[in-house]
């Protein structure tokens, strides 16, 4: 893959994932909170918000695994999943990151 192709695909999936963000958001913030559904499942589960989003980035990181193995056999996955799974899982580290920030500042 030439440069300019990679870069058009970075800044493409980038896209994706700021645009999933700002929809997401409106599901899952309560009180102008974006991390509320990780803080709650924390609460709910008694783990710090960090781990309560670990175990729920895992079910995206076993699917990206199925997708590797699926590949290792010859199978090519469909495009559609490949990228929900591509920008569910950057979304999660960007989501990941904000909860370290906000422990960091409080």
């Amino acid at each position: 893959m030439n440069h300019e192709t990679f870069c058009a695909l970075a800044a493409k999936r980038f896209q994706a994932c700021q645009d999933i963000l700002n929809m997401k958001s409106k599901e899952y913030s309560r009180d102008e909170d974006k991390l509320h559904n990780f803080k709650l499942a924390g609460q709910m589960s008694g783990w710090p918000p960090e781990v309560a989003l670990a175990g729920m980035k895992l079910k995206h990181d076993v699917s990206i695994a199925d997708i590797v193995r699926d590949i290792y056999n010859g199978i090519l996955p469909d495009e559609a999943l490949l990228s929900e799974k591509i920008t569910d899982s950057i979304n999660y580290l960007v989501l990941l990151e904000a909860l370290i920030t906000e422990r960091r500042q409080a």
